[in-house]
């Protein structure tokens, strides 16, 4: 959005040409704002190392300050000391990581803290959460933004039963602060299948990491519970790793325009969705593997469709989507009925705009089925997406003339994403260390 108000389109890049480039990218998002909220409530200060500094990495910075916390830093190192929580006022935006993080954290405040966001977030699902809490003793007004949190600087905390289906933000939310809570916190899933299930074992990493007992059985009907025991939440120096769902429109470069593209420092075993893309990308025909530390992806000369349960990993769904688009053969994405309740209904968005560029897209129950069709340039709309808007990108590689709706919406989780596409397509960028 422009400042007069006007809608701004960015003409996305296209190539004739294989692309060749290392990137480098910023910290991981989610481990970033987990670090953050875990170090406000510990035992001493913390420091985070590589941490992401983005619109949702900086509204939670901004919400734990507003509660007491002391964050100093305006790189990618920040120092954290934590304080007597007290009530504020909190602006979430569009961050499921704010909106569904700190509730638990404002229990533990003392005074009342007011929560609001950007007018399309008023929309996204919280009462899982903000029942929860009220389960477990807490004081919340409202179901949904607007709401206020009243604390009394402790929760009681005890078992409480949740359908988290909507969203893992809600387990992980909760076993965040529960250590601090007076009998900690039993979670018990109820419901049908829990997405995204590896943001939730980063969670249960990283308390782990903090020295906070959790448990995280699965009893014989499949239903999951998590324990955490109370106690303290002991301060740890974080080392963000670079965002692997981030970085996954950069390998779908390489993939759609039969180049390389290599990412420095991607870890050979981490919790983070992104890291799923070297297997998908390998299943559509392109070639993955490490070297001195990077990991390097190679394109295919066409690419194949696939067939695919997302439903643990569906940030990576609009990537996909976009592939699968420009592939040779059929595609169905499913287990993905959770994105309609994102940051806008993604299924609907990426069948209407792939359409829009003369797809074949259809919405299923679960997900999505594409059928290769011959696409021509137009607008692409990014409802205030991020990962809607890079998923533009991808296409832009292959199809000229495509114009992306607010390409600064990225700034949700990537602020550099287009000088680091534009550089990208540098041809000096191929060389180590380039495209930073």
């Amino acid at each position: 959005m422009r400042q007069d108000g006007r809608v701004s389109f960015w003409p996305a890049p296209h190539v004739d040409a294989p692309v060749h480039a290392t990137v480098t990218l910023p910290g991981s998002k989610s481990i970033t704002n987990r670090a953050l909220v875990l170090a406000a409530l510990a035992d001493g200060p913390s420091t985070i190392t590589g941490a992401l500094r983005s619109r949702d990495t900086g509204l939670m910075i901004a919400a734990l300050r507003a509660l007491g916390t002391q964050i100093i830093g305006d790189a990618d190192t920040l120092a954290v000391t934590p304080a007597p929580l007290q009530g504020g006022r909190v602006d979430c935006g569009l961050a499921g990581t704010v909106m569904r993080f700190v509730p638990p954290v404002a229990t533990l405040a003392v005074g009342e803290t007011a929560f609001d966001g950007d007018i399309a977030a008023r929309v996204r699902p919280l009462r899982t959460i903000l029942d929860a809490l009220r389960g477990l003793g807490a004081d919340i007004e409202g179901d949904a933004l607007p709401f206020t949190v009243r604390g009394t600087g402790a929760l009681r905390g005890g078992a409480i039963t949740i359908d988290a289906s909507g969203s893992s933000q809600f387990v992980s939310g909760l076993l965040l602060s529960a250590a601090r809570f007076d009998e900690g916190v039993v979670v018990r899933h109820s419901g049908s299948a829990l997405p995204s299930m590896p943001h939730i074992e980063m969670t249960v990493e990283m308390l782990r990491r903090a020295d906070v007992a959790v448990e995280a059985p699965a009893d014989v009907r499949g239903e999951q519970t998590w324990t955490v025991s109370p106690g303290p939440i002991r301060a740890v120096d974080w080392t963000v790793e670079p965002d692997l769902s981030n970085a996954t429109p950069f390998l779908a470069a390489a993939a759609v325009t039969g180049g390389s593209v290599g990412i420095p420092h991607w870890p050979r075993l981490t919790t983070q969705a992104g890291d799923v893309i070297r297997e998908i990308l390998v299943r559509m025909g392109a070639e993955a593997g490490f070297s001195d530390g990077a990991l390097t992806v190679t394109g295919p000369d066409r690419l194949a469709g696939i067939d695919i349960d997302l439903h643990d990993v569906g940030e990576l769904t609009p990537t996909v989507a976009a592939l699968a688009a420009l592939a040779d053969s059929e595609s169905r994405l499913r287990g993905i009925a959770h994105l309609r309740g994102h940051e806008t209904d993604r299924l609907a968005a990426l069948s209407t705009e792939i359409n829009r560029l003369g797809g074949q897209v259809s919405e299923t129950e679960d997900g999505l089925e594409i059928v290769p069709a011959p696409l021509h340039g137009g607008r692409w709309h990014s409802y205030a997406d991020h990962r809607m808007a890079t998923a533009g990108a991808i296409l832009g590689l292959a199809v000229p003339g495509i114009e992306i709706e607010d390409i600064g919406t990225t700034a949700k989780t990537l602020p550099d994403f287009v000088a680091l596409w534009e550089s990208m397509l540098d041809p000096q960028s191929a060389e180590p260390g380039a495209a930073h």
